[in-house]
């Protein structure tokens, strides 16, 4: 199994505010969309409640300690699956579960807790870098280059100057 974040952070790191994204970038929106379309989806209870609603066509594995949580959106019968889990553990488990399913490449979207909790763990990181700062509340933390190394960007200028990239563990 392969274990990504993938985000959009601004250069000051913001990657949300009220939790909300601070910016509009279709582009960056289209990227997420194709990357994760069919694919295991693990996030904070915060983000799901940010998007308010399942993403269609991907399995939404979302991590709460509010046991309540879990009578109100897990749906068994539902189009788009919810599952609630309590820890990243297990919904890294249970994603391991489901890699028949919904592929080898899990992703983690967000929040910022969850982000920090498994930055020592990811293999790839996704992130969408867009170049001026941001207000906000929410901050993605540092990408490591001891850590990881850079292997793929593309910078773009529309609607602001951003750069989608790449980054993947190295081997220590």
């Amino acid at each position: 199994m392969i274990l990504s974040h993938i985000v959009a952070a601004a250069k000051n790191g913001v990657i949300g505010k009220d939790n909300q994204l601070p910016w509009h970038i279709p582009e960056d929106l289209k990227f997420f969309r194709e990357k994760t379309k069919g694919r295991a989806l693990i996030m904070g209870r915060k983000t799901f409640e940010s998007v308010g609603h399942p993403l269609p066509d991907r399995l939404n594995v979302v991590v709460t300690r509010n046991p309540d949580f879990k009578q109100r959106h897990e749906s068994p019968d539902s189009k788009t699956p919810v599952h609630v889990v309590s820890s990243l553990k297990e919904a890294i488990d249970y994603c391991s579960e489901q890699v028949h399913r919904y592929g080898e490449e899990v992703f983690i979207i967000g929040g910022g807790e969850i982000f920090r909790e498994s930055m020592n763990i990811v293999d790839l990181i996704y992130l969408t870098r867009i170049h001026r700062d941001y207000p906000g509340d929410i901050t993605y933390p540092d990408v490591d280059p001891l850590k990881f190394e850079e292997i793929e960007r593309r910078d773009r200028s529309e609607p602001t100057e951003f750069s989608f990239l790449t980054y993947s563990r190295k081997d220590l």
